[in-house]
């Protein structure tokens, strides 16, 4: 099994304490979002647990306790951008996030911390040219320290178009995703980072871009050294190419107020989820109801230690 902590969320920066209690407990309650009282409860154990995957734009919270994870593999998906507090507004200053990627990146490799460049927004304000400069320069201060840059463009979901339409959020036509890609292309390479998009269907090989698998199975084989049984999610985008993964996170508890975030609806993150977070709860932002129907999912390990991969990790 492939844990992801999370899409929905960002479990590192708000609720790493959370996390790791459920570690520490060995199982979690996960609501189905799409069927409010579905609750399946979730083996942690790191004898199903091949991988997990964590998302964040802050995971310093994290940084004291990772030895709790000494028994798991793991990779982080770093969404770094340069963008101003009206575009995100509640994060550590960029150095202080430049910062923990090194450390973050420095303690795990270089290979397991992947630099999100997410999502590429054009307003008259961040323009082609300001993706330039900026990238360069968050691309000369990360590319010791990670091997690949992922990045995407907007796409504007009902809950987002509201919080994005001041700000001048746009979709972006074919020339222009053309462009920017050509722009970060000749900047990646000439730090030798890896670069790929993020469900795009755009083609843009003729730039050296590739596309992406976020929950990469083919990563976690490397990273494991023994083959993978997996799935493709087909619950994402037509042009993802993820792994099916368990994701541990809830919808509408992120506190970051980034402009372009599908993950809150309209009006941001929903207190009263916030209020029911509790540390050492099973279910995170949720407590459990009479009505509630708890499911035990048959849940394997997917790694086969016999079939050793033919390159080292």
């Amino acid at each position: 099994m492939i844990l992801s902590a999370s899409r929905r969320c960002d479990i590192p920066a708000h609720f790493s304490n959370w996390f790791y209690h459920r570690i520490q407990e060995g199982y979690a309650y996960v609501r189905n979002p799409f069927s409010f009282h579905q609750v399946s409860r979730i083996n942690l154990s790191p004898d199903v647990v091949d991988c997990i995957v964590f998302w964040s734009k802050n995971p310093h919270p994290m940084l004291p306790r990772l030895s709790v994870l000494n028994e798991y593999m793991y990779y982080f998906q770093f969404t770094l951008n340069a963008y101003g507090q009206e575009i995100e507004p509640n994060l550590p200053d960029l150095t202080a996030r430049i910062r923990a990627f090194q450390e973050l990146a420095g303690r795990l490799g270089k290979r397991r911390v992947l630099w999100r460049y997410d999502p590429v927004i054009l307003t008259p304000v961040y323009t082609t040219a300001w993706h330039q400069d900026r990238f360069a320069y968050l691309a000369e201060r990360l590319s010791d320290y990670t091997e690949t840059c992922i990045f995407s463009f907007p796409d504007l979901y009902p809950s987002m178009a509201r919080r994005a339409a001041p700000s001048g959020i746009r979709p972006l036509n074919g020339p222009e995703k053309n462009n920017v890609a050509q722009a970060l292309s000749a900047i990646a390479r000439s730090y030798s980072l890896g670069l790929y998009t993020c469900a795009e269907d755009i083609d843009l090989s003729p730039y050296q871009i590739g596309h992406a698998r976020c929950i990469d199975p083919f990563l976690i084989s490397r990273l494991l050294g023994c083959d993978l049984e997996w799935k493709k999610d087909s619950g994402q985008r037509p042009g993802c190419g993820c792994a099916a993964a368990i994701d541990l996170g809830v919808y509408h508890t992120c506190t970051h107020g980034c402009v372009y975030c599908y993950a809150n609806s309209k009006n941001g993150p929903s207190p009263a989820r916030l209020q029911a977070y509790e540390e050492t709860a099973p279910l995170l932002c949720s407590r459990l109801t009479a009505a509630d129907r708890i499911l035990e999912p048959d849940i394997k390990s997917g790694k086969d230690p016999q079939l050793r991969l033919p390159f080292p990790i």
